[in-house]
């Protein structure tokens, strides 16, 4: 007589074997669920969202300041400007779409940078602020943003 079934054996080395083929799949599956994708590893976080509204383009605080540049990656717009104040902590700031299309080729938005600076101080601050643009998308795949109060534009690709 055998000590050991043949059969037995058979079994139990195939159970083995699907459970490294099981162990295997599944190592596999989750190095490639957890890909190193740039955009992933790098995510854009905007500060603040874009308001669209015709009352707060026509009324919200105007103070005065001065739009250094614009640069947009993905859906931020980042805004870097200058005014006069103590350290810039207490300003308000929104970026206001006067909710309004005009249609070109681009399509065109007026914004606004309002700042509420109640800061009596004679420095001289530059900062720089982002703000989520995505709701500001019409048809197609761009739409050129006018700052008005900057005299500045820039191309939206999305």
């Amino acid at each position: 007589t055998q000590p050991y079934d043949i059969k037995f054996i058979y079994r139990k080395t195939n159970h083995i074997k699907m459970k490294k083929i099981l162990f295997f799949t599944l190592i596999g599956l989750t190095i490639l669920s957890c890909s190193n994708d740039d955009d992933n590893e790098n995510p854009v976080n905007c500060d603040f969202e874009t308001v669209i509204s015709t009352e707060q383009y026509a009324n919200a605080p105007y103070d005065q300041l001065t739009i250094n540049s614009l640069d947009i990656n993905d859906n931020c717009l980042k805004i870097n400007f200058s005014s006069g104040g103590c350290s810039g902590d207490t300003w308000v700031l929104k970026l206001i779409d006067s909710g309004d299309i005009l249609e070109s080729l681009p399509p065109q938005r007026n914004l606004r940078l309002s700042l509420k600076n109640e800061e009596l101080c004679e420095a001289y601050i530059t900062k720089e602020i982002i703000f989520d643009i995505s709701n500001l998308q019409v048809d197609g795949n761009q739409v050129q943003l006018n700052i008005t109060n900057g005299d500045e534009s820039i191309l939206y690709e999305y």
